[in-house]
């Protein structure tokens, strides 16, 4: 296992943050989202997804490795870079899988979790969803679950704010880390819809 010192200082300086926690760590998720961005373009080149299907590739895989960053499991056997794309390749090939599998099964029903995991960026559309399939109470249980900043952005989101319109209400820094933060708070809701 090599050591930080071999990570390029960018990196190195980006996983000091996710690993120190509160502020720094926002700016450490800010920073490596906006890193390796350009990804995006790659998925949609490279694998002919949409737009939206290579930016939900590419959240998720931030996610992920934000997820593995902190919880010490990262074990920089490779760069950064070179982690984060072996990561956004297998999620651009599982949509393309998934695109061809759905295309087989048009006429089954979807589950809410189901549901969750193939919305990329309409929290009102899946909020509106879930409330129309689901126990309100139940839905209200979950929202209360997930902690005030998740169900605050999800609601104000499902009000139908922007991005930018929430990340000034809020206090994010830009409009795609209120989009990174709420996948993040759809992936928290999905888990305790899970547990039913």
């Amino acid at each position: 296992m090599n050591d930080s010192k071999n990570l390029p200082d960018a990196d190195s300086l980006i996983m000091g943050q996710l690993a120190s926690g509160g502020l720094n760590k926002r700016k450490g998720e800010e920073a490596l989202f906006k890193a390796y961005i350009y990804f995006i373009r790659e998925g949609s080149r490279k694998y002919s997804l949409t737009e939206d299907e290579s930016f939900d590739a590419y959240s998720d895989t931030i996610l992920s490795a934000i997820e593995k960053i902190t919880n010490g499991s990262f074990e920089r056997a490779s760069s950064l870079k070179t982690y984060l794309y072996k990561i956004f390749q297998h999620k651009c090939v599982d949509l393309l899988r998934k695109r061809t599998t759905n295309k087989n099964k048009v006429h089954l029903t979807v589950s809410i979790t189901d549901m969750l995991l193939h919305e990329s960026d309409a929290a009102r559309s899946i909020l509106q969803k879930l409330a129309d399939q689901a126990d309100e109470n139940l839905l209200k249980q979950r929202l209360a679950a997930l902690g005030d900043n998740c169900k605050q952005l999800l609601q104000l989101s499902a009000e139908g704010l922007t991005d930018k319109e929430i990340a000034e209400m809020m206090e994010y820094k830009t409009a795609d880390v209120v989009k990174t933060s709420r996948l993040r708070c759809l992936e928290k809701l999905r888990r305790l819809y899970n547990q039913i």
